[in-house]
């Protein structure tokens, strides 16, 4: 009995490999962006990294989903938008960058007060703990609850030092952003309390 050697189709090999990576880098987009279980049902990882942030700054899950959903559209490597002249690109207007709109400095004394100083703000487990850090030392500083999302959303989009020279007074667009942010959270918690348990179940099983 004679036996054909055996071909290897690289190129089609090639191809499935690359598929395979690719699959395995795709980086979770939310399909639906107002309903906050579909969200995390859609990604548990998500839900848990949550469920930690609020362990660990006391800030609810529905106030930083809102904040973040505000900020990027859970859009991991959001940028602010550039400006152009003719056909050449101006700087961009700050260097927020991520799911939660880190600027440079603020993302620099978040990793240096938590000690996370490998944290990336592409990444949404340490975006969404950001956002918490945030909100905890706002109200540290400046007495805001971290139950009231209008306030802290207004402290976050012009800082603390901002908040309170009440700069937002100025920005007669500002005002009803931070009262959708509010509307938004109040409906991620409602929404919240329908998927929780089945949220826990979802996450408890993996151990």
């Amino acid at each position: 009995m004679t036996f054909k050697p055996f071909k290897v189709d690289f190129r089609r090999a090639s191809l499935v490999v690359c598929l395979v990576m690719l699959s395995a880098c795709t980086t979770y987009r939310p399909a639906n962006l107002n309903n906050v279980c579909d969200i995390f049902l859609g990604e548990p990882d998500w839900y848990e990294a949550a469920v930690d942030a609020n362990k660990r700054w006391g800030t609810p899950i529905q106030v930083m989903m809102a904040i973040l959903h505000q900020e990027s559209r859970f859009v991991h490597d959001a940028k602010p938008k550039r400006n152009w002249f003719l056909f050449v690109p101006l700087p961009r207007r700050s260097s927020a960058f991520g799911y939660a709109q880190a600027q440079n400095p603020a993302w620099q004394d978040y990793m240096k007060s938590t000690g996370r100083y490998g944290a990336d703000r592409d990444d949404f487990e340490d975006a969404i703990d950001f956002v918490g850090w945030y909100t905890h030392t706002t109200q540290a500083q400046l007495k805001v609850s971290k139950w009231d999302t209008y306030n802290q959303y207004l402290a976050y989009h012009e800082g603390r030092g901002g908040f309170k020279r009440k700069t937002y007074q100025k920005k007669s667009w500002l005002l009803p952003v931070a009262k959708k942010v509010g509307s938004r959270a109040s409906t991620y918690g409602a929404q919240l309390k329908q998927c929780k348990s089945r949220l826990d179940k979802e996450v408890s099983s993996w151990f």
